[in-house]
């Protein structure tokens, strides 16, 4: 299979888990040609706040092509066959979210809650663009960069156009939590919690 459009691509701190993340770039471009495979190494990444600041800030200015595809070393593509073109169509997927449990979790700034996120993900190239004009602001005590994206800057991001996969298309790219949703669906790829 030829992705000519979508760059493989994993960011990390300088010598994190350098071999892991190969491994992952490696399993992940088995049975597809991506447009570039690029394990990106930082010296700015020291811990993970700064890791979700790179990964909003410099992850887009490395990414030449339409799309890109972030993996992590225990998170990856695991059934190529399983790719969908229908995915293309969206500026963001990733895997399910579980409903929230609590009254401020996977909400965006209207209350929406929202069940599809994840750090493993496809994004396009406008989306990340977007996104790194945007301050990075603390959420109920943490700032993660897929929360960044997919929940507080999400009605903002849907106002310029951007287009995030439901649940019933999300569930077959990704697995993070086994969810009522998701139970017996074999996935494109994972992100292990």
């Amino acid at each position: 299979m030829n992705l000519p459009q979508v760059t493989l691509i994993s960011l990390i701190g300088r010598d994190y888990k350098v071999k892991e993340h190969e491994e992952a770039l490696e399993k992940s471009s088995k049975g597809i040609t991506f447009g570039a495979v690029k394990l990106i190494q930082s010296n700015r990444i020291k811990d993970i706040s700064s890791w979700n600041e790179a990964v909003i800030y410099d992850l887009p200015t490395y990414v030449d092509t339409d799309f890109a595809l972030f993996v992590h070393h225990d998170g990856y593509v695991i059934n190529s066959d399983l790719w969908r073109n229908e995915w293309l169509a969206y500026d963001f997927v990733g895997a399910p979210w579980p409903l929230p449990s609590d009254d401020f979790s996977y909400r965006t700034p209207s209350g929406q809650i929202v069940r599809v996120g994840n750090s493993v993900s496809l994004r396009s190239k406008k989306l990340m663009d977007l996104v790194a004009t945007r301050p990075m602001e603390y959420h109920y005590g943490n700032n993660n960069e897929d929360g960044q994206i997919c929940v507080w800057e999400r009605e903002w991001l849907e106002e310029q156009g951007c287009r995030f996969a439901p649940l019933e298309v999300a569930k077959y790219f990704s697995k993070e939590h086994e969810i009522p949703e998701n139970i017996g669906i074999k996935t494109f790829a994972f992100h292990q919690v």
